[in-house]
């Protein structure tokens, strides 16, 4: 199906989302921040990336912002449950304005996730 990228600091989330989605048909391969997301990126770019927002190495609003100036092609989905600095919601909805495509609150159910996914690539 795709190529996802999916970059998020805690690795059982990670580990769930990536088999989840590889039991889709697609392929997943797994950055824990988001500095070694974006060097995944840049040797073989994905079709979606989804990102954490609240992470060490380069925040998913960082990453964001360099996949927009970088790879125009790539759909973004940012995921947030908050942190220490910004409320989920209020880190999502800045997701937006800056090339997200699709966002997502912790924790969403996987149907959530595979919907976003299709619409991202769908478009």
């Amino acid at each position: 199906m795709a190529r996802i990228l999916l970059i998020d600091d805690e690795e059982g989330l990670r580990s769930l989302l990536r088999r989840a989605l590889e039991q889709r048909g697609h392929v997943v391969v797994e950055a824990r921040d988001g500095r070694e997301g974006l060097r995944l990126h840049r040797q073989d770019p994905a079709e979606v990336v989804i990102t954490d927002i609240q992470m060490p190495d380069r925040d998913g609003l960082e990453v964001i912002m360099d996949l927009r100036r970088e790879a125009r092609g790539a759909k973004v989905i940012a995921m947030s449950g908050g942190g220490s600095v910004l409320s989920p919601v209020v880190a999502l909805e800045m997701a937006l304005p800056l090339g997200a495509f699709a966002t997502l609150t912790k924790p969403f159910r996987l149907e959530e996730l595979f919907d976003a996914v299709d619409r991202a690539l769908a478009a």
